[in-house]
């Protein structure tokens, strides 16, 4: 019977240091692994015509809006950061108005957007509609055959990620 005790005590002695082995073992356990991620790519944001200016250009007048929309077809927010004539664009006035000149050798219309304007934020996968208030002026030069005129202004926009 004492050896009974004695291989008793000896098999709880093992199992006590056993499972404190896998304590131990389950506390200060390291590992490595590979993960893999894929890193997306931006999705080209577009510009199109929008809406109507709230008011009509007059020569020599105060500057109106230049009004288009931005769709931006990414998963986040962009901001819209600059907008400027596109590098070798030419302003274009709709058919009827092919005429469309000044008097003096200025442009009929220039663009100059308001510091105070930018940025603005654009939403993830939206069409969003800008109006930029001041924005084009048209020259005091400007002869009778621009009345009435729709004005095509070819603008180059930069945006940001939000």
């Amino acid at each position: 019977m004492r050896r009974r005790s004695l291989l008793a005590a000896a098999a709880a002695l093992a199992l006590c240091v056993a499972a404190g082995g896998v304590a131990y073992a389950y506390l200060t356990s390291t590992g490595s692994a590979t993960a893999s991620v894929v890193v997306g790519s931006a999705q080209t944001v577009t510009i199109s015509t929008a809406g109507t200016p709230s008011a009509p250009l007059l020569p020599g007048g105060s500057a109106g809006d230049l009004v288009f929309s931005v769709t931006n077809p990414n998963s986040y927010p962009v901001s819209l950061v600059s907008v400027v004539p596109e590098t070798g664009g030419t302003i274009s006035f709709d058919p009827a108005h092919a005429a469309c000149s000044t008097t003096d050798s200025n442009p009929v219309v220039t663009l100059s957007v308001p510091g105070a304007d930018l940025p603005v934020s654009i939403p993830a996968n939206t069409t969003m509609p800008i109006d930029l208030a001041g924005s084009v002026s048209m020259d005091a030069a400007a002869t009778n055959s621009c009345q009435g005129a729709s004005i095509y202004v070819p603008i180059t926009i930069t945006v940001n990620s939000a």
